[in-house]
């Protein structure tokens, strides 16, 4: 039998022990503090055909299908690390509150649902991104009432969405009540979408739009319905037919979602590099304090002497102070803000760790679904 060094094999053991948990403690911390789930939804499905074309031939949910699965295809591809679900893989019928349901399930970050536009007219092209919100013209109030129309094939829908009754205007006054705590950042995911729609194969770019969309209705997450085109329009419906359209339209989605996620983990720092040993931190230089602004809650006393760095809780960032017993605060007591540019940054908590503001991070999420840790220089 060969000799073994005890000493040597428990220093190796040691070793792989320590490679082990710092990878796992690094891959918990991306999935804490990054973008982990996104839900894909397919517009319609099964008895629910959604619109079709003039010469019959082309269904909307096969088309909002094969734009979802290639979208999802593409994400995994690029971030293996990422779930994706789906809300439907194959033809059949989803009812509209069980498809937000999924998403809040699977406690996602971003919900997305894919649709093909129609009128009665022909002449219209192009494509938008819708968010919850109120509509503000007629055009996106009969957009609303075509989406959110298919509740009718549903069961007792009148009790199960509170007798929203989708042709009647005055049950979209409901939406207006509503609170979109995600509306930022819906927003800002559905400008990057329109930014790299109108680069092709549907040019025509109509915007970003809000309107009382039953799908987007309950999401606890930001989240869009996208119109890739429309299929009343000859042209562009004969466009949208073909596969090499579809696969630009989920390239163009992916490239949107790069963009967001970008964003969105921007200023979270990064996690140690378990091959380099090297860590990266996104630093934001904090404004010195303004005692003519009555209503700005002064983050704990630092020592001024030397630069420190500290972790922080960001809720949200707005253009505006906001006094101290602001709703917007949702009760959050000890709220302070860093002002950056034009912007004010609203946080919670000031850490000397990362891991006390991860601790916490899990807390304020309860009410701020948002939230992201930045890490700032005190001077």
């Amino acid at each position: 039998m060969p000799f073994i060094d005890l000493k040597l094999f428990r220093f190796i053991i040691i070793l792989i022990c320590i490679s082990v948990y710092g990878g796992l403690q690094a891959q918990t911390l991306d999935n804490i503090l990054g973008i982990k789930t996104i839900v894909i939804d397919a517009g319609h499905g099964g008895k629910d055909v959604g619109a079709i074309s003039k010469d019959r031939r082309l269904k909307e949910k096969d088309i909002a299908l094969s734009i979802a699965l290639k979208f999802g295809n593409s994400i995994k591809r690029k971030y293996p690390h990422i779930n994706v679900i789906y809300t439907r893989k194959t033809d059949v019928y989803i009812e509209l509150d069980k498809r937000a349901a999924i998403a809040n399930k699977s406690k996602a970050d971003l919900f997305v649902s894919i649709h093909v536009n129609s009128t009665k007219s022909t002449s219209p092209t192009g494509c938008e991104t819708f968010v919850m919100g109120t509509h503000k013209s007629e055009s996106n109030f009969e957009i609303c009432k075509t989406e959110n129309s298919v509740i009718a094939l549903e069961d007792n829908y009148k009790s199960k969405y509170e007798g929203f009754d989708p042709n009647s205007p005055e049950s979209y006054i409901i939406f207006s009540l509503l609170q979109n705590t995600h509306l930022e950042q819906s927003l800002k995911f559905a400008s990057y979408i329109q930014n790299e729609y109108k680069k092709g194969p549907v040019k025509i770019n109509r915007g970003v739009k809000q309107g009382g969309l039953l799908v987007l209705w309950k999401a606890t997450m930001p989240a869009v319905l996208t119109e890739v085109g429309f299929i009343s329009n000859t042209k562009e419906a004969a466009l949208l037919a073909k596969e090499q359209t579809q696969n630009s339209i989920a390239n163009c989605l992916l490239k949107a979602f790069t963009e967001y996620k970008s964003d969105y983990e921007s200023n979270i720092p990064k996690q140690r590099n378990t091959a380099t040993g090297t860590e990266q931190q996104t630093n934001i230089q904090e404004s010195k304090p303004d005692t003519a602004e009555k209503n700005k809650i002064e983050p704990p006393d630092t020592n001024k002497n030397r630069t420190e760095k500290f972790f922080r809780i960001q809720i949200f960032s707005i253009k505006k102070i906001l006094p101290k017993n602001s709703s917007e605060f949702k009760g959050m007591e000890n709220t302070y803000y860093i002002k950056v540019g034009k912007t004010y940054k609203y946080c919670i908590g000031k850490y000397s760790s990362k891991e006390d503001a991860i601790n916490e991070l899990a807390r304020v999420r309860q009410k701020f679904k948002d939230a992201f840790i930045i890490c700032t220089a005190d001077e």
